[in-house]
């Protein structure tokens, strides 16, 4: 809709951070950004595609020295500041301070990128109280607590910002062995929108970003390259880069998408376009199990 009774929309840089104006409303958030579970996959390249952005760079470390040094390195390469901070989120709610660490160390936060995540293949009727705990403390309860305290920063220094949650299309869609992952994702989809409506009112956006089968990791493809592998129910026929995901999050992080909040991009090859007939095109009951 065209502006009414001020000033056109104008989006631009701003000096040491981006500045949106948009019908008169302003906001200009520093170029520093907190990636959680940064040290590999999807965490990497969100860390190594916002530094080509122009952001310095809060990198988090789990368990791997060597790959957390090798994420800030890349940083370090694009001619961006990095800093390395250990994270838990079993450890909670005092790994949250890694937040508050990271921004403190960088000099402020205008961007969270909540990228740290766990999962496993168990039935639900199989699954034990501390595997559920664990999954939905790394998954759900510790982005709430990052993006809390991100957040309050964000209003505290009143120049907005941007948080983005990494959830997966099981934020949305089922998927058998995994009920605790798809409780703890469809949770963080919902959080991402309840926060986009109480945060707006302070120049913040927060919104997903709902990966399909990436090639990571996480889903034991560390050094596969995804154009090799065939996936015919998938309508690009191939898992995703985590280069592809970090696209996403680096547009939603920047100043053109200063209009966009509460909303989940899936980045999924066309994944959950395929569901009935996905469905309907099953030959046998493999689905069944994890």
């Amino acid at each position: 809709m065209p502006p009414r009774g001020g000033r056109p929309p104008v989006i631009g840089y701003g000096v040491g951070g981006y500045r949106a104006h948009m019908s008169g409303y302003r906001t200009e958030y520093p170029t520093i950004a907190i990636v959680t579970g940064s040290e590999s996959g999807i965490g990497r390249a969100v860390a190594v595609a916002l530094a080509g952005h122009g952001y310095d760079i809060g990198v988090t470390r789990h368990r791997d020295d060597a790959h957390a040094e090798d994420t800030a390195a890349e940083v370090r390469r694009a001619g961006r500041r990095a800093e390395i901070r250990d994270l838990d989120l079993t450890r909670l709610p005092e790994a949250a301070d890694v937040v508050d660490e990271l921004a403190d160390a960088l000099g402020g936060v205008g961007v969270l990128v909540n990228c740290a995540g766990v999962g496993f293949a168990t039935p639900v009727l199989e699954t034990g109280w501390a595997d559920w705990r664990r999954v939905l403390a790394v998954d759900l309860d510790g982005p709430f607590l990052c993006a809390q305290r991100a957040a309050r920063r964000m209003v505290a220094a009143g120049h907005g910002g941007r948080i983005i949650n990494i959830t997966s299309v099981h934020e949305t869609q089922p998927r058998v062995g995994a009920g605790a992952y798809c409780a703890a994702k469809g949770g963080l989809g919902l959080l991402t929108k309840v926060m986009a409506q109480e945060l707006g009112a302070y120049g913040i956006t927060v919104n997903a970003v709902a990966p399909g089968e990436i090639a990571t990791p996480m889903t034991g493809q560390e050094d596969v390259d995804p154009a090799t592998q065939d996936r015919p129910g998938v309508p690009l026929g191939r898992p995703g880069d985590a280069r592809e995901v970090a696209a996403v999050v680096a547009f939603l992080a920047g100043p053109h998408a200063s209009y966009v909040t509460g909303a989940s991009w899936p980045v999924d090859g066309g994944m959950l376009l395929m569901g009935p007939q996905g469905g309907s095109h099953l030959t046998g009951n493999g689905w069944r199990q994890p």
